[in-house]
This record gives structure tokens, sequence and C-alpha cells, in this order.
């Protein structure tokens, strides 16, 4: 499992020109699912997602996590976070979880993070989306799931 994790002040995500998804202070998540994920990689995912610390304390320091804060979520799927462009000039998605499983899971996962407190907005899966938002920092990190 793959999470391209970005740090924001507003995120919102359009899909035929409808907001389907969208929150404040928080994180936005986009969600690569793989062949071989399942439970214990979605868990191990939410607890990474819910416990970062990467918003600022009162000294200025990453020192608060989005539990701590309050923060929201919005979880955007994204299968081409496991494009591989080593060879030619197409990607090839082969890394990617086929769409019913990845469709599956991603929902498990979305799943976990509301059970953790979480206001989780989404985008739809598999839809040709509009994704907008304010990186606040900025901060980007790519998290994947342990072997």
């Amino acid at each position: 499992m793959r999470v391209v994790l970005q740090r924001v002040s507003q995120a919102s995500v359009r899909v035929e020109g409808k907001t389907v998804g969208e929150i404040g202070k928080g994180l936005l998540l986009l969600v690569g699912i793989a062949p071989g994920d399942g439970d214990k990689e979605l868990a191990w995912m939410a607890d990474k997602v819910a416990g970062l610390r990467i918003f600022e304390d009162e000294a200025g320091r990453m020192n608060l996590s989005a539990s701590d804060i309050g923060g929201e979520i919005l979880s955007v799927s994204q299968f081409t976070l496991y494009g591989d462009c080593r060879k030619g000039r197409r990607p090839n998605f082969m890394g990617a979880a086929k769409p019913e499983l990845a469709s599956v899971l991603y929902d498990r996962f979305n799943g976990l993070l509301r059970e953790k407190g979480f206001n989780v907005g989404t985008g739809v899966f598999g839809a040709m989306m509009d994704v907008s938002l304010v990186n606040d920092g900025p901060v980007t990190l790519i998290l994947d799931s342990p072997e």
C-alpha cells in the first residue's frame, strides 16, 4: 500500500463539476493499493496516518498528529501511484491491484480512519477527478506499508 500524504489547510475533489468531498485543515491522502495488500497493511497505514506528527505545536515544532489537532482527511484513490516508469515512455500499472480488490480495500481503509474519529471525505473510486488543495508548509510525504 502506498499513500502520498499532504498536510493541507483545505482540499476538495470534484467529479463531473460537482464537489464530492472537501475538508478544512488536515490531510489529503492519495491512496494506492497493491495486489498483495490486505487488512494488515490497511491497519498499519491507518495507524501511521492517524499518528504521524506533522502539525506544529505552540513552539513551531512538528509534534502534533492529525488526531491531536482534530484534523480532517480527504482520501482519493490513485492507482497511478504504482506506475512503473523505468522502461519506455508509457507507465506500466501492473503493480496496482485490480479495481475489484482495490475498491473494497480503499473503502475498508477509509472506514478504519473513520473508526479513529476522523471526518473522512472521499473522491469517487475509478472516476476522473479534479483535486484542489492548499498544501500547508508545504509538507508532502510518501508512505509505503512494510513489506
